[in-house]
């Protein structure tokens, strides 16, 4: 578990640096972050550690990034009216708290997809599930398939306020991209995924036959479970 916890620490770093180096014009607007590999070199971690980075920095709304190209400081840079300080993202509490506020977010927002959803959403969400049942086969931690698939829930409402908001929780605190939440139930990490990914199928399932109920629950259990095995398994 500490391991998990250096990485927090890590990535909080990197995205406190890169953070500040935007704000002094030293990265300027419209400008291409550095590579992967040379933030890598730089800082001296692992790629799942600047991608980390660059992922809060996106959900702050600091940086825009394009598959394959890179990620680039997006010309106007937000207000401060709501902003959850990621220094406190290594305390269980602070992660509890921000998951409570997931659970009520996108339990909801499950709710309104599933009276709201278009066949473009339907394709949408499906697709999602696919990436990511790919991705798990393929090894691979799925935490990009999860976020898309929480974003497609978020899109299917028809609200935008939904999707802003989700992309910035969501994309902070998904709870494995923090501390490694697999390792908590004593579970391996494709075991951890295969679960989530029914949850998310459950999810679908109620989302895409339209009963609003089922779509409310099923996510607050998705939510709920992430946030009690958190609570359970780490000492405070």
């Amino acid at each position: 578990m500490s391991t998990g916890f250096h990485k927090q620490t890590l990535t909080s770093h990197v995205t406190r640096v890169l953070s500040d180096r935007v704000s002094k014009g030293q990265y300027k607007p419209g400008e291409k972050l550095p590579t992967e590999q040379k933030l890598i070199d730089e800082f001296k971690v692992s790629r799942t550690v600047i991608r980390e980075a660059v992922a809060s920095l996106r959900a702050a709304g600091i940086v825009s990034t394009q598959q394959g190209v890179g990620a680039f400081v997006l010309n106007k840079q937000p207000s401060a009216n709501f902003k959850i300080d990621q220094n406190l993202l290594g305390m269980v509490e602070e992660i509890s708290a921000v998951l409570e506020l997931r659970i009520a977010l996108e339990s909801e927002a499950a709710a309104l997809a599933a009276a709201r959803r278009t066949e473009e959403d339907i394709e949408r969400i499906n697709a999602s599930l696919k990436v990511m049942g790919d991705a798990i086969a393929a090894g691979e931690d799925a935490l990009q398939p999860d976020l898309d698939f929480h974003r497609a829930i978020a899109t299917a409402t028809g609200n935008a306020h939904f999707v802003n908001l989700f992309g910035y929780l969501g994309e902070l605190v998904i709870p494995r991209s923090r501390l490694q939440t697999f390792r908590l139930g004593g579970t391996t990490r494709l075991d951890y995924l295969q679960r989530v990914n029914r949850e998310h199928e459950q999810i679908a399932t109620a989302v895409v036959r339209g009963d609003i109920e089922a779509a409310r629950a099923a996510m607050r259990l998705h939510l709920a479970d992430s946030r009690e095995r958190l609570l359970r398994h780490i000492p405070r």
